[in-house]
Order: structure tokens, then sequence, then C-alpha cells
């Protein structure tokens, strides 16, 4: 409690309040649209903290909102998870995002660990990759009590990746004789920010950014096993973890935020201005952040697990693309099943 009588944390928060909100704004401008709120606001507060004078001003407070803040972040984004449409339409989309997410965490965590990356950076990643990027990453990060160094790499890879591989879908769109339906399968299930998921499935119509968001929001709800389960293998790997692990009780809250979104009506209108408050105390967490990073943990680990998470988001691109194909063929013999013949 001594912490909210010193002056010197409502400026740190003001700060990142400040930082977060101009990076909402510059998400807005097309160039940088890919990269998002949150990956923004993490270069912010990466080019802050080179001013030395506001770093050592900020230092003692900025653990308490990168931690806080995203917790709470997290549990609004509850409400951009529509529970009741997930439930009606995304029962197939459920389905391939637990097998998408099984596949990706295992595959980017072993291919981290051939190249010689530590077993809790590789686990970051692999749930960043896995998962739904930067917000998995941090919700991840807090189970493991990860470094931060080794949390910021992470999240700086995914976002690279992430936008690395949009550019590349949206590219080979022409080529993939996909129908749009199937196009955003392809996206919602490959791309690992949510933010990617949009810019993809949007240059496919309407259908397919549809489908783009259900699928990689069917994902994101894969964050709560992920997270359940790691509590579970901590406590059991390590008698000294007992009693010491977190429960992820942000993620109770951000299912109950999901139940009140979806199931309570006149929340349903402010669900909007939820999600944005959700993006801003993320963002606020995320300028945090950027401000603890260190440049030299970066550039001495950075191209291994970036090379690493690279190999399997190409083999991840591919094995959605082949679901994405498999399902259309399927669509098609189940349409001719019942075209009567003449």
């Amino acid at each position: 409690m001594e912490r909210f009588k010193n002056v010197s944390f409502y400026y740190t928060l003001l700060l990142m309040f400040i930082v977060s909100m101009a990076a909402k704004y510059l998400a807005q401008i097309p160039t940088l649209k890919l990269f998002g709120h949150l990956v923004i606001a993490l270069v912010i507060g990466m080019v802050l903290q080179m001013f030395t004078g506001l770093k050592e001003q900020v230092k003692g407070d900025i653990p308490f909102i990168s931690n806080k803040f995203l917790r709470l972040g997290i549990i609004l984004l509850g409400f951009k998870l529509a529970l009741d449409r997930l439930l009606s339409e995304g029962k197939k989309t459920l389905v391939l995002a637990f097998f998408i997410v099984l596949f990706m965490i295992l595959l980017t965590y072993y291919m981290c660990r051939l190249f010689k990356v530590d077993h809790e950076l590789a686990l970051l990643s692999a749930c960043g990759c896995g998962i739904c990027g930067a917000a998995a990453v941090m919700g991840v990060s807090g189970q493991l009590r990860a470094k931060t160094d080794n949390s910021v790499l992470a999240v700086a890879v995914v976002a690279i990746l992430g936008t690395v591989f949009t550019l590349i879908e949206v590219a080979l769109k022409p080529y993939l004789n996909l129908e749009p339906y199937n196009y955003g399968v392809f996206t919602g299930g490959s791309l690992h920010e949510i933010a990617h998921a949009v810019a993809a499935g949007g240059a496919g119509g309407q259908v397919a950014l549809d489908t783009a968001i259900l699928t990689k929001l069917s994902r994101v709800l894969m964050l709560i096993v992920v997270a359940i389960v790691l509590v579970v293998i901590n406590r059991r790997s390590n008698s000294d973890a007992q009693g010491k692990m977190p429960m992820p009780y942000f993620i109770l809250g951000f299912i109950a935020m999901s139940i009140l979104g979806s199931y309570v009506s006149f929340l349903k209108p402010l669900t909007p201005y939820l999600v944005d408050a959700a993006y801003i105390f993320l963002g606020m967490a995320m300028a945090s952040l950027g401000m603890s990073v260190n440049f030299k943990v970066i550039k001495e680990r950075g191209l291994r697990v970036f090379t690493a998470c690279f190999l399997s988001s190409v083999i991840l691109m591919i094995a959605c693309y082949l679901v994405a194909k498999f399902i259309s063929e399927l669509n098609s013999i189940s349409d001719s099943l019942y075209i009567s013949p003449q």
C-alpha cells in the first residue's frame, strides 16, 4: 500500500498510459498496423529506457505495472471471446485449435531445444507461436516466474515472425486456391497474433475474416488449458514449488468476463470499450517490459530462437494449408452428395 502514497508511482503510471495510448493510435497507421498495439508499446518502452535518468526514476514501479496490469488486461480481454458464438459456431475450430496449439507448442519447444535455446525461453516462444502471440507469452511467463529478458525476447520473436508470415500468406493468397472460409481457417490457424489473423483474413473478404477471427479466438481459449497445465507440471516436477507456484487466477477472471460478455445482455454494448481498456492495460504492461529489456541478451541469444521459431512457423503454415485444403475437399464431396441427378 506504500506504493500508492508515492507520487513517483503515479508519474510512472501516467507515462505508461501515454505510451500505451500513443501505441494504440500508431497501430492505426497502415504501415504499422501489422505490428499491433502491444508490440508498438513494447518498442516505445525499449526506446524510452535508453534515457538513463528516466529509467532510474521509474524502475521501482515498472515491475508492479508490468505484472498487475498484464493480468488486469488479460481478464478484460475475456470480453473479446464471445463464448456463445464460439460454442454455437466454433465447434470445429475448437477441435482444430486444440491440435494446432498442441502440435505447435511441442514442435517449437523441441525445435528451440535443438538449437540450444534454454528451457524457459523455448517454452515462452512455443506458447507465443502456438497460442496467441505476446499475450500468451506474458500470460505464461507469470506462471513460470520467467526472467524479463526471456519474456521480452520471446515477444519480439513472435511479433517479427507474425508480421513476416502475415505478408507471406497475403502474397500467396492468389496461388492457394482456397475458398474464403478455408482461407480463413488457414490464416486463423497459422498466424500468431489476433492482429495478424485479422490482417491476413481480411484480405480474403468478410467470410474469410470472420472465420479467421473465430479460428484464432479458439486458439486464444487454449491459453486457459496451457496455463493450468503448467501449474500442475511445475508443482509435480518441483517439490520446492509446493505452495509457491501461483494459480492462474487471472485466467479464471478471463473466463468469467467471457461468460458475462456473452450472456449478460446489458454488457454487450459495452464490450468494445472494455476490450479497448484491456488493450490499453496490456499496452502499459508491454511498455513497462520494454523499459526492462536487456539489449545484450537479445544480441547474444536472439538468432538461435528466431531461427527455431521461423522453421516451426513454416511447418505450421504448411500444415494449416493442408488442413484447409482437406476441409475444402470434404466440403466439395459433401456438396456433391446433395446434388440430385438430373
